[in-house]
């Protein structure tokens, strides 16, 4: 008979994220993982096989959270543009947290098929309701109507990971909130 699990694995999992978004897939240790999680090796290992199936599984986690939380954030205003603005604040607020989805790309770039998968799953969810924010907020003029809404998007994303990357980077609390400023002044 096999002994229940004396942890909580949503727990373990995301102390490995936390482990993950900081230190990348590559600069990640096993004992790292081990120390984070507070868990024996052997059960890392028995409950979610390899380092890598832990890495897949924490990028799926975090991508999951981190969509649901943008979507929120996104939704929670009335107007469509002001869904925007906060979009971009959190982003803003929250840049000097590492970002596993961005920390993924930069070390694997889209050479893994399997992470390819993951985030394109997340892209597809964001990109629907970004879509239809702008969309409303180009019906109420907030934004203009000759930009077409994939390059929006494409451009909000870049515009995320660059603000992310400068705030790695040390870029000044001010630094960040113009950067922030200047995206939303871009789809007037």
């Amino acid at each position: 008979m096999a002994r229940s699990k004396e942890f909580d694995v949503e727990q373990a999992l995301d102390a490995a994220i936390a482990v993950f978004r900081e230190h990348g897939y590559e600069g990640t240790s096993a004992a790292m993982l081990v120390g984070s999680m507070k868990i024996g090796r052997q059960s890392v290992y028995d409950t979610f096989g390899n380092k890598w199936e832990l890495y897949l599984a924490a990028l799926r986690r975090y991508g999951s959270a981190e969509a649901r939380a943008h979507i929120a954030t996104l939704t929670r205003k009335a107007r469509a543009v002001d869904g925007i603005k906060a979009a971009v604040g959190r982003v803003v607020r929250e840049a000097r947290q590492a970002c596993l989805g961005v920390h993924s790309i930069c070390e694997f770039g889209n050479r893994s098929a399997e992470l390819n998968e993951i985030r394109a799953a997340v892209d597809q969810t964001l990109r629907a309701a970004f879509k239809e924010r702008i969309s409303e907020a180009q019906a109420a003029g907030d934004i203009s109507p000759d930009l077409p809404l994939n390059s929006i998007v494409d451009f909000l994303w870049a515009s995320f990971v660059g603000i992310r990357v400068a705030a790695r980077g040390g870029a000044t609390d001010g630094q960040l909130q113009a950067l922030g400023q200047l995206t939303l002044r871009a789809l007037r």
